[in-house]
């Protein structure tokens, strides 16, 4: 089945590069404006898009847009839709207070602005937009907008703090705390908690295809990170790191890789302050209340 969306979308004039594509709900006109238009940089056209297939790859950069957005609108969850080749059709752009424009045209842009006594400040300079300029999902917190990108999926109930971060195609499937990082491909399960400066490997760099997954009722203490999945019921501890290659003792006494404990339900992992081995202990339930109900009641 087809999917077809009108919506809107910067142009450069010179060069006529699209630079983004936004898709509105249906019921709102999708109409834009900004300082950069109005100042002869860019151009705003109506779009209208049509996708045949999800599991076939994006074609264009308004397709790739789409498929952003229906994740952020929570229409599909994350690897739903086949995101292969993503970056390669995406436009770098100085993403701007005046607009998206292309990087090597922010010295024109502030100087003109300038001779309008209008400041412009520059966000970020990437392929991908925040996604609280393009879509606000219903029932989350977002501290710091510049740190979720285009494509999260955020479930009803997510706080993302200040030092929180997730990326296109991750995110949660039901309410969450995060304090850390959720990298590309990466999802969260309900009622789970990733910890201040916590780490969970993604697939975009070192060419990693193996995708990780968190389940629910799981707690990632402050600085630790896995490279594994975990099933539901799980603690890692402050500091703990472990990926598919750590060596892990059980707790009968035999050794494990990382990878061979991926998926399981109710672990505990620790690091032995002592020896410095990482251990794995069947985790108490009761140790871990969940995350508080209060802070996520959006």
């Amino acid at each position: 089945m087809s999917l077809r969306a009108v919506g809107h979308s910067y142009f450069d004039v010179q060069t006529d590069t699209q630079l983004d594509a936004w898709y509105p709900e249906s019921s709102t006109d999708p109409k834009r404006s900004c300082l950069a238009e109005q100042l002869g940089l860019i151009e705003g056209r109506p779009i209208e898009t049509t996708i045949d297939a999800l599991e076939a790859p994006a074609v264009n950069l308004a397709d790739a847009y789409l498929r952003l957005h229906m994740l952020s609108r929570r229409e599909i969850r994350p690897h739903e839709a086949n995101l292969d080749g993503v970056f390669g059709l995406l436009t770098n752009c100085a993403w701007t207070s005046a607009g998206p424009v292309l990087p090597d045209r922010v010295d024109e842009l502030q100087s003109s602005a300038a001779g309008k006594g209008i400041g412009v400040s520059v966000t970020s300079v990437d392929k991908f937009p925040r996604m609280t300029d393009y879509v606000i999902p219903s029932g989350v917190r977002i501290a710091d907008a510049d740190r979720v990108r285009l494509g999260a999926h955020l479930a009803e109930g997510t706080t993302v703090m200040h030092e929180g971060f997730c990326n296109f195609n991750a995110g949660t499937l039901g309410p969450s705390m995060i304090e850390g990082r959720i990298s590309a491909g990466v999802v969260v399960g309900a009622n789970s908690d990733v910890g201040g400066s916590a780490s969970i490997m993604g697939t975009l760099s070192g060419g990693g295809k193996e995708t990780i997954t968190i389940g629910e009722n799981c707690l990632l203490g402050a600085n630790s990170g896995i490279g594994i999945s975990l099933g539901d019921n799980c603690t890692v501890e402050a500091g703990c790191y472990v990926t598919a290659g750590s060596r892990v003792t059980l707790p009968d006494g035999s050794i494990s890789k990382g990878k061979d404990l991926s998926g399981r339900s109710g672990m505990l992992l620790i690091r032995n302050s002592t020896s410095g081995a990482i251990e794995m202990r069947v985790l108490d339930p009761e140790k871990w209340e969940g995350i508080n109900q209060a802070l996520h009641d959006n």
